[in-house]
C-alpha cells in the first residue's frame, strides 16, 4: 500500500509483529492500522524530507515509545517555562484547536511523529477505534490543527494544499519521497542529535 504512495521509496529499518505488540504494551494503547502498515512497509525513515515518524525499532533514541515520552515531556517542560516567565505567567497557557475538537484534545493526546519545522504529530486515542484522529501542534505549542483520520490521510495531505492547514509556516507540498534510515543510520543520528532528541 504505502509505495504507491511515494514517487521516490526507499524503506527504512522495518518493524516487526513482536516490535509493534511491544510498542502497544508499553504505550497502553493499540497502534492504529494505517500506523502498523506505515512501520512495516516504510519503517524508520523522512518524508518529503522534513517529517520523521518514529516507529518500534531497538534503536532506542528512535524508537516511538522513548520518543512519545520525550516529546510529550519537552512539551510540558516548555508550556511549565512560560508559567515561570514574568512576561506570561499571568496568563494561563491556552491552545487554540481548529474545529470544534473537545478542549481536552491534549489530555489524551499520544506523540509520534515532528517536523523539522518544530511541529509535533500526536494521535488522539479513543479506546475501541482501529484508527485514531491525526493533530499537529504547532512550534508555538499553543495552535493546534487537524492532520487527518489516519496516517495514509496525513501523508496525502503533506503531499498537496492540504498542507497549509495541517502545518503552520508551510509554504509547499511536501515532496512525494520517503527516505529510509536503517539501523546504523539510526545510531549515528542519534549520536549528532542533542542530547533527549532525534533530530526529525
Amino acid at each position: 500500500m504505502w509505495q504507491g504512495v511515494f514517487a521516490e521509496f526507499r524503506p527504512g529499518l522495518l518493524s516487526t509483529e513482536a516490535d509493534l505488540s511491544r510498542a502497544e504494551a508499553e504505550l497502553g494503547f493499540a497502534l492504529p492500522a494505517s500506523y502498523r502498515a506505515f512501520a512495516q512497509e516504510c519503517g524508520a525513515g523522512r518524508i518529503g524530507g522534513q517529517l520523521r515518524i518514529a516507529t518500534p525499532v531497538p534503536v532506542p533514541s528512535a524508537d516511538v515509545v522513548t520518543r512519545a515520552h520525550v516529546i510529550a515531556h519537552s512539551v510540558a517542560v516548555a508550556i511549565d517555562s512560560l508559567a515561570e516567565n514574568p512576561l506570561t505567567r499571568d496568563e494561563p497557557h491556552r491552545f487554540t484547536i481548529e474545529g470544534d475538537a473537545d478542549a481536552a484534545l491534549m489530555e489524551h493526546a499520544a506523540f509520534f511523529g515532528e517536523t523539522s519545522g518544530g511541529s509535533f504529530l500526536f494521535w488522539d486515542v479513543t479506546a475501541g477505534s482501529e484508527e485514531y484522529e491525526i493533530w499537529a501542534l504547532d512550534a508555538d505549542l499553543e495552535t493546534i490543527h487537524f492532520g487527518g483520520t489516519d496516517l495514509l490521510a496525513l501523508v496525502r495531505g503533506l503531499q498537496g494544499a492540504e498542507i497549509l492547514h495541517i502545518l503552520g509556516g508551510a509554504d509547499a507540498p511536501l515532496p512525494s519521497l520517503f527516505e529510509g534510515d536503517d539501523e546504523a543510520a539510526l545510531a549515528r543520528l542519534a549520536l549528532e542529535a542533542p542530547a533527549g532528541d532525534l533530530e526529525a
